[in-house]
């Protein structure tokens, strides 16, 4: 999966446990963890975490890389309701990836993936109040919903295609 700019996402694997260590390392992101994630132990246990969900259905992260499959953040569908066809979405990026697109472009795919291919419906994306603001310019883009609405009143949400933007519910 492509989310362009030279990225793409995969899920995570057991190999990803130092890219994850050292994303946790910086300050913005240990406070973010459920629970530290401060030796490669834990990175380990974050990355079975994540495993362990998508098995049961309920979470699915993906890593977002560069093409040299460098691991730059994460981007997931989460808290997914499978009979209200609904998830959370949630992302972070290293340090080193802030600022370039990383978010916003996993984000974008990570959408594409839930609507065609895990069928959901509606995505919802929050925000921590204790995150920094992205930089002017660097803001996620507005969601365009293509077609107004559907014969149920509620807009049509986003599909995969250029120029769509992160869906905000």
């Amino acid at each position: 999966m492509s989310p362009g700019l030279g990225l793409g996402l995969r899920r995570w694997s057991p190999a990803d446990a130092g890219a994850v260590l050292a994303a946790f390392a910086d300050p913005q992101m240990a406070r973010q963890a459920a629970e530290p994630v401060a030796t490669l132990s834990a990175a380990r246990r974050w990355l079975a975490a994540r495993a362990e969900q998508w098995d049961a259905g309920s979470s699915y992260a993906f890593a977002v890389v560069d093409g040299a499959d460098a691991v730059l953040g994460n981007v997931a569908v989460g808290a997914v309701d499978p009979r209200h066809r609904t998830g959370w979405v949630s992302y972070w990026t290293g340090a080193a990836a802030r600022g370039r697109g990383v978010a916003s472009g996993g984000c974008r795919a990570v959408a594409a993936w839930a609507f065609e291919d895990a069928g959901l419906f509606r995505l919802e994306l929050g925000h921590r109040v204790n995150n920094r603001p992205a930089p002017p310019g660097q803001e996620p883009e507005p969601v365009r919903r293509p077609g107004g609405r559907g014969q149920d009143g509620l807009p049509r949400l986003p599909r995969s295609g250029p120029g769509r933007g992160t869906c905000h519910s």
